[in-house]
């Protein structure tokens, strides 16, 4: 594959030729007038896919992820977040500005806060101090490096979470990452869940769009909110069908960007000036710490010069995310690259 090797991130990826021809020959109409029907058969498809009784389409997920929580918490309460969360870190406050909720942050490990802290912090509060209404949890974890929540630990922490009440949403923007490494069905990942957002724009590859999945009661209430945030499409079947083929055609490849993530990986473990343990690689994230790291952005640079792109994920850290638009050859000509600048 010749030209730049992108390992931004996963949201680049270009729509496949199958993609751009669902898109100009979709079934379309009035989706604000719940009119489309290539909408109906992508929220359809989506809902089933997560185990869920019904879903919406909305722009981003970062939408998907405040109509949640807008939907399970009540305003002036808190919600429990991972304190490397994307829902705190990346999402521009929206939970506070939107929703009137305060993030109880936890610093968790590999993305995830500890069961019996949650538990204490769900228990019944003085009048004076803000409850606790809403958990929210991320699988994948972005910023932990793609990491994993194992079912296990998913258990224990919403068994915390009922215990007292509590709500709880996922954050599933690559549930299917999640679902490939666990070797479960994303609906296993999705149970127990009130609702679940994943993207069809990341490792699916579809160019927009992601799901809010719930019961159907919620869905006609995020339906209300998505207008409200200016979400109300007209004939997006056009976006809609892109979506559709991502999700038909591109989940059972992922395990190939699993497979060629660990390559990297191995690869990096084993140049000069980098430390990873591969072993911690789990889906299609490798996150690598340069050594010194204040040469993380001259990594970047000089990568950028050898027509290998990467990202920053904080001091001294950079990400490489694999996708349906770099092959074999794509990960070796970046391995290359990586050793000539070491």
């Amino acid at each position: 594959m010749g030209g730049v090797i992108d390992l931004r991130s996963d949201t680049v990826t270009k729509p496949s030729a199958a993609m751009r021809r669902a898109m100009a020959e979709a079934e379309v109409g009035d989706d604000v007038y719940g009119e489309d029907p290539t909408v109906a058969r992508l929220q359809e498809e989506a809902a089933a896919a997560v185990g869920f009784p019904a879903a919406l389409f909305v722009p981003t997920g970062t939408m998907g992820n405040e109509i949640a929580v807008q939907l399970l918490a009540r305003r002036g309460t808190e919600a429990i977040v991972d304190a490397d969360s994307h829902i705190y870190n990346y999402e521009l406050a929206a939970m506070a500005a939107g929703a009137g909720v305060l993030p109880r942050v936890l610093r968790g490990t590999r993305g995830a806060p500890d069961a019996d802290e949650v538990e204490i912090e769900c228990r019944p509060k003085p009048y004076y101090d803000a409850p606790v209404s809403l958990l929210l949890l991320e699988n994948t974890h972005n910023h932990a490096g793609g990491t994993v929540l194992p079912q296990s630990r998913k258990a224990a922490l919403l068994d915390a979470a009922r215990r007292h009440g509590v709500r709880a949403h996922l954050d599933g923007a690559r549930i299917f990452n999640a679902a490939t490494a666990l070797s479960e069905s994303a609906a296993a990942v999705a149970s127990g869940f009130d609702s679940v957002m994943f993207c069809l724009s990341k490792g699916l590859g579809a160019p927009v769009g992601s799901m809010l999945c719930a019961s159907a009661e919620l869905i006609r209430e995020a339906r209300v909110i998505r207008k409200r945030l200016g979400g109300g499409m007209r004939q997006a079947g056009v976006i809609a069908a892109a979506g559709l083929v991502a999700l038909r055609e591109n989940r059972e490849r992922l395990a190939d960007d699993h497979v060629r993530a660990k390559r990297l990986a191995e690869a990096l473990a084993a140049t000069r000036g980098f430390r990873i343990d591969p072993a911690e690689v789990e889906t299609n994230m490798v996150i690598v710490e340069v050594d010194p790291p204040e040469r993380a952005e001259a990594v970047i640079e000089d990568l950028k010069a050898r027509g290998v792109l990467a990202g920053m994920m904080g001091y001294g850290r950079v990400r490489f995310v694999t996708h349906l638009d770099v092959d074999d050859a794509g990960i070796e000509r970046a391995i290359r690259a990586l050793r000539a600048r070491a």
